[in-house]
């Protein structure tokens, strides 16, 4: 039996099947009107004392620590723009890391990327067709760590209803959307805890069905989720 953690990986589970520890249903949803496009690009252009909840997972493999950018699109639909959904995506089953999960749009940083936006945006374009011009970018959230050792930098964007996708089928197998309102509630916030190593890794889940699919966000995806509720949320 070896010890080289460069070797650990998490059990082959379904996270779906791991019982929920808890429902953050005590926790006060942010209110609709701080989840308009002004309301949150003020959040970002003056925000208050605020603390994020999930840095860092469990770390699996020793490899070395990786940057990395996602793009967290928040569209702005609705016939005043007043009814922002969060743009996500189904990554392909082959692909190496976290295939077949909901994740944003995102991935490694290129040497020619200038900075963590540059990573998100071009990330965005290539995997589903997103371009710049239709991306209006309020902020970044704290670099969240996740167990494969990737150093993920969240960047926040308000995105033009208009814009065209073309998703790229290599790398992704749906594209879809989920009210803010949604993610932004605590009380569609589960929490999970496994075992596995001889140690305890515990996740947020924001499971979303929209009567046609069920979507099981998760991970690092709903971590990130959690500490953007935690910036809008605070001081209120």
């Amino acid at each position: 039996m070896t010890t080289d953690r460069a070797r650990v990986r998490p059990p082959d589970f379904d996270p779906r099947q791991v019982p929920v520890s808890g429902v953050d249903r005590h926790l006060p949803a942010v209110a609709a009107d701080w989840l308009v496009p002004d309301a949150v690009r003020a959040r970002f252009e003056a925000p208050p004392f605020w603390q994020p909840e999930v840095l860092a997972e469990r770390r699996f493999t020793d490899r070395p620590a990786t940057a990395a950018a996602v793009l967290i699109p928040l569209v702005m639909r609705g016939a005043t723009r007043d009814q922002p959904t969060v743009l996500l995506t189904e990554r392909a089953s082959h692909l190496h890391h976290h295939s077949g999960q909901i994740a944003f749009p995102g991935g490694k940083a290129d040497p020619g990327d200038a900075d963590a936006t540059a990573t998100a945006l071009r990330e965005a374009q290539e995997e589903v067709g997103l371009e710049a011009q239709w991306v209006h970018v309020v902020g970044q959230l704290p670099v969240y760590t996740t167990g494969s050792a990737f150093l993920v930098t969240p960047v926040v964007a308000l995105v033009d209803p208009d814009h065209r996708l073309l998703p790229d089928p290599g790398e992704v197998a749906d594209v879809f959307e989920v009210p803010l309102s949604f993610l932004m509630n605590p009380a569609n916030h589960r929490r999970h805890v496994v075992s596995w190593g001889g140690q305890e890794r515990a996740w947020f889940s924001m499971p979303f069905d929209d009567g046609v699919s069920q979507r099981f966000i998760w991970g690092a995806t709903a971590g990130m989720l959690r500490n953007l509720y935690r910036l809008l949320i605070a001081g209120r």
